[in-house]
């Protein structure tokens, strides 16, 4: 009952994911690259009723995009879905299962529950506008010593973040601080892979004042890379200011597959 995804699935399973949050759906601008990247399944009783797809990394197994029908839900059929990618996961060596819920999704979060998923931690979403500025003060890091980054955004996967991955993004100039009082803010940017024009961004915030300069930087920066959308993740819940807007907040949930 559980398959492989097929580019013929596609029209059917958006028929019952127009609907999925208030503003509709994104499966539809990311079914290709799902596709593309396997570890894309479909739950089928004649016709697709449900869907999920999953991403591995190093010792890690992302869960996103479950859907089911409306018309078959309370059939466990979204548990299956997981429990059959953890079980793939597991196969490729992952240690552990990760997957994003909103905090006010209460459904969801009780299926992460009887899957024995726990919190991990707690993201906050924020939009902000690109600006033309010109007076920062922000860096392109050398080192980066946070202890608390267990992870980074990546087109909205929180992927590990270790030594070597450090090493390659302070290469592309992809980590950038600053300084003010002796307190450190970092932000890690990335290019969106699946919407063209988006600038996500991991930040990690020590003070207002130096977290201020990376708000002013990245806003430039999109302005000059020809972003016209940025997305901010970060445990912290950031100051007012005029350009920067709190979007939702996130449990980030974890299962040792162990």
């Amino acid at each position: 009952m559980i398959r492989n995804a097929e580019p013929s699935d596609k029209l059917h399973v958006l028929k019952f994911c127009q609907n999925t949050f208030s503003w509709g759906d994104y499966v539809e601008h990311v079914w290709d690259f799902w596709l593309n990247e396997d570890l894309f399944f479909v739950f089928e009783k004649e016709l697709p009723v449900g869907i999920i797809h999953s991403f591995f990394s190093k010792d890690q197994i992302w869960i996103e995009g479950i859907r089911v029908d409306p018309n078959h839900r309370k059939q466990k059929i979204a548990y299956d879905l997981v429990t059959h990618v953890e079980l793939v996961g597991k196969s490729k060596g992952a240690v552990f299962s990760f997957m994003l819920v909103d905090v006010e999704n209460s459904i969801s979060l009780s299926l992460a529950k009887s899957l024995k998923y726990e919190l991990f931690q707690t993201w906050n979403f924020y939009a902000l506008e690109p600006k033309k500025n010109s007076n920062f003060n922000v860096e392109f890091s050398r080192s980066f010593d946070e202890n608390s980054a267990t992870h980074y955004v990546k087109s909205w996967r929180w992927l590990p973040f270790d030594d070597a991955v450090k090493s390659q993004l302070i290469q592309e100039n992809k980590i950038i601080q600053s300084q003010i009082n002796g307190k450190i803010s970092t932000a890690i940017i990335s290019n969106s892979e699946h919407f063209d024009n988006t600038l996500i961004v991991t930040l990690f915030s020590e003070s207002d004042d130096a977290t201020l300069q990376i708000i002013l930087f990245l806003q430039n920066y999109a302005i000059e890379n020809n972003h016209n959308r940025i997305q901010i993740l970060t445990k912290e819940k950031l100051f007012d200011f005029e350009s920067l807007e709190k979007k939702l907040s996130f449990h980030l949930l974890r299962k040792n597959l162990g």
